[in-house]
């Protein structure tokens, strides 16, 4: 009996020891072949696609294959590597040998262009020679910013090229082309302020999340019309990221030694040499751009009366005077209620952003607020425009007039 009951227990173990060892094995085994499924995926990512770099000089892996491209979405490709490097054999066919272009400017031309997939895409094509440390600038600048910034309101960069024979960038396609043709081509265009406002109000939500939602905060540097695109929904993208500058959460400001941005747009202590520079700059950009979508029309209009050429101080003076309904209005397409408030709310907001002292102007979390009606539009102050001319910014003295047109200073 006793020998039958060892048998049994020792049977038992036995049994026990075998069903252990088979489980533990089909573990590891398990466990082995998704590693090498893993590092086999890993593998052909690194040797199909490239990831971006912080120094494009750097030799990097082979462009993304056109077969890839037909056979995933761009949206696909996107989530798991961007953005994508392209080849320039790759961009001359996807341009069909740029034959297409749908604008130019002091950076070089952009062209239009399809994927292997079909979708569209914008190509700008970097002007310059090789050597050229502004156009390196520029390039990192764009692919370092808006490289891995993700939101409705900012214009897609999907991928790039950066070889000795050409530096270019591929953007998202936009049907509707700049804010600008959209604001100041009347005879084509003849857009309700109900639609106006929504573009100021989602071109303001691009500034906010460049602003206060990155990791590192955006400042654009250069916010205009020209730099805002509407897609085929007309929904406004913040573009052309040539000027931007990363800023960490704990510096307070950039002290650059030339100008940057556009006369005309550009804050006034950007005119000044060696003037602390902070993301106010941006909403000081956006104020002025904000008058000219309620107003279609440029802001600075020489053959006016001097004291009326700079309509901000226009608008300012009929706000003291509790006049300001009068000059909306006057506007295109301001008729009914409703149209009258957005327009005025625009106009006070405006006035609020252009203020002369940077930390006088609102933050764009609470310019979207304002516009949006959730919150009350503060009263702009009498003398928001009093140091424009010739006086100092932060101890800095400024002889130029930071009120008139000009061309981006790159």
């Amino acid at each position: 009996m006793t020998f039958l009951t060892n048998m049994t227990q020792h049977t038992a173990a036995t049994v026990f020891t075998v069903v252990f060892l088979v489980i533990f094995g089909t573990t590891i085994l398990s466990v082995a072949i998704r590693l090498i499924i893993y590092a086999k995926k890993v593998y052909l990512r690194r040797n199909e696609h490239t990831t971006i770099t912080t120094n494009p000089s750097t030799p990097t892996n082979r462009a993304v294959a056109n077969e890839t491209l037909d056979t995933n979405s761009v949206e696909k490709l996107l989530e798991e590597v961007a953005p994508l490097q392209f080849s320039p054999e790759q961009l001359t066919g996807f341009t069909t040998n740029y034959v297409t272009k749908l604008g130019s400017g002091g950076f070089g031309a952009v062209y239009k262009g399809w994927l292997p997939n079909k979708v569209k895409i914008a190509v700008k094509v970097l002007r310059g020679d090789n050597l050229d440390e502004r156009i390196k600038e520029q390039f990192m600048a764009e692919v370092g910013t808006i490289g891995r910034t993700h939101h409705i309101n900012l214009v897609r960069l999907y991928g790039f090229c950066f070889e000795q024979e050409l530096k270019a960038l591929v953007f998202e396609y936009m049907k509707n082309g700049s804010l600008d043709r959209y604001l100041f081509d009347h005879e084509k265009h003849r857009t309700n302020v109900a639609a106006l406002h929504e573009i100021a109000v989602g071109t303001a939500k691009g500034i906010k999340y460049l602003h206060e939602e990155c990791e590192n905060r955006i400042i654009h540097y250069d916010i205009k019309p020209e730099n805002i695109l509407l897609d085929a929904n007309f929904t406004p993208k913040v573009a052309d990221f040539g000027l931007a500058r990363l800023l960490s959460r704990a510096n307070t400001h950039i002290t650059m030694t030339g100008m940057r941005g556009t006369p005309g747009y550009a804050a006034p202590e950007m005119w000044v040499p060696g003037a602390p520079i902070t993301y106010k700059c941006d909403v000081y950009s956006f104020g002025i751009m904000l008058f000219e979508i309620v107003r279609r029309r440029r802001n600075f209009d020489e053959r006016a009366t001097e004291s009326q050429q700079w309509f901000p101080t226009e608008a300012l003076k009929r706000f003291v005077e509790g006049r300001l309904g009068e000059v909306m209005a006057s506007l295109h397409g301001v008729q009914e209620w409703e149209s009258m408030e957005k327009a005025e709310r625009m106009c006070k907001v405006g006035l609020l952003c252009v203020q002369y002292r940077p930390q006088a102007r609102p933050e764009m979390s609470m310019v979207v607020k304002m516009l949006e009606g959730e919150m009350e539009v503060t009263a702009p102050p009498t003398n928001a425009f009093q140091h424009f001319m010739g006086v100092e910014i932060e101890g800095r003295s400024s002889s130029t007039n930071p009120v008139t047109s000009g061309s981006s200073t790159r």
